[in-house]
């Protein structure tokens, strides 16, 4: 079955001319793109003559990807808008991808520029490479159309690639961090070991009897893990994050009138909830319009 090309599609508001000086200056181009790490161009004999270029893509620590590019050619219609074609290629076998073609271009629009992208390859390994290209397709797509937002807002808003990806970093890693411990606190100390302590304090607030305290614990623990899949599953983060703001708070006064000597315990729940409530506010303040691929048409529709 033939694959789709990759195809991806952004409004900027800005001039043609921004667009292009990010999109072709080297220097610039490598900052935003998350598909090359560096980009060099080589010299050419003449104005005329294709651009080639050499490219390198970290793809691991220590690991990289080198390949060649050629820029076919820039082309300007008389609506203002340009198209620059592309050659790309990699002799490296670490690379699924052996060589591909296709364009940037862009197009004037009221509020701006729409800048699009379209490009195909031929994959190495044969029936293998194609099944490899089941799951590298739509991740070149998503990094294609990730790195095409961290464009717009540098552009429209000025702040840095760099700062950008940053932030969608750390916003990850703290994702990860509370899906472990929301899924941790569920299922270990509630569910599979139905700590006493778990016991005590929940029949301390409530005043169940043990056994309905115990079936407790075992509920709360089904919520917490139920809270722990929100945090792969749902999108907007900076939901979850307000709402442990409010949670750690409640939890450490639930905790110390239950029992106040967990307050001289080690790993308090007072300086542990305290630290994932510090964690919460800066994940709330670092998840405030991060770039997403989300951002970008992903299907060509008419002339666009």
């Amino acid at each position: 079955m033939k694959k789709k090309p990759i195809y991806v599609e952004i409004p900027i508001q800005a001039d043609i001319d921004d667009v292009w000086l990010k999109t072709q200056k080297p220097e610039l181009h490598e900052q935003w793109d998350l598909r090359f790490s560096t980009i060099t161009y080589l010299p050419k004999a003449s104005a005329e003559e294709p651009q080639s270029f050499l490219y390198e893509t970290k793809v691991a620590p220590g690991i990289k990807v080198a390949g060649w590019g050629k820029s076919i050619g820039t082309h300007n219609k008389k609506d203002g808008s340009k198209t620059s074609s592309l050659h790309f290629g990699t002799q490296q076998r670490i690379s699924p991808i052996a060589e591909g073609k296709g364009y940037w271009q862009y197009i004037p629009a009221a509020n701006g520029t729409t800048f699009l992208t379209q490009y195909d390859y031929k994959v190495r390994f044969g029936v293998t490479g194609g099944l490899l290209d089941l799951i590298f397709r739509p991740l070149m797509g998503w990094a294609t159309a990730l790195s095409f937002d961290v464009l717009k807002r540098w552009i429209e808003k000025e702040e840095l690639p760099r700062t950008q990806y940053n932030r969608l970093v750390i916003s990850a890693i703290i994702t990860m961090l509370f899906f472990f411990i929301w899924l941790y606190h569920g299922l270990v100390p509630k569910l599979m070991t139905r700590q006493s302590e778990e016991v005590s304090m929940l029949s301390s607030l409530t005043f169940m009897d043990k056994p309905a305290a115990e079936q407790g614990v075992v509920l709360v623990g089904l919520l917490e893990i139920i809270f722990a899949a929100f945090w792969l599953l749902y999108r907007e983060k900076r939901h979850l994050l307000a709402l442990q703001m409010i949670l750690f708070p409640i939890g450490t006064m639930c905790a110390l009138i239950a029992d106040p000597s967990v307050s001289s315990h080690p790993f308090t729940p007072v300086t542990f909830n305290a630290s994932l409530w510090v964690i919460s506010i800066i994940g709330f303040i670092l998840a405030k319009d991060l770039p997403t691929a989300s951002s970008c048409k992903r299907k060509r529709t008419g002339e666009s």
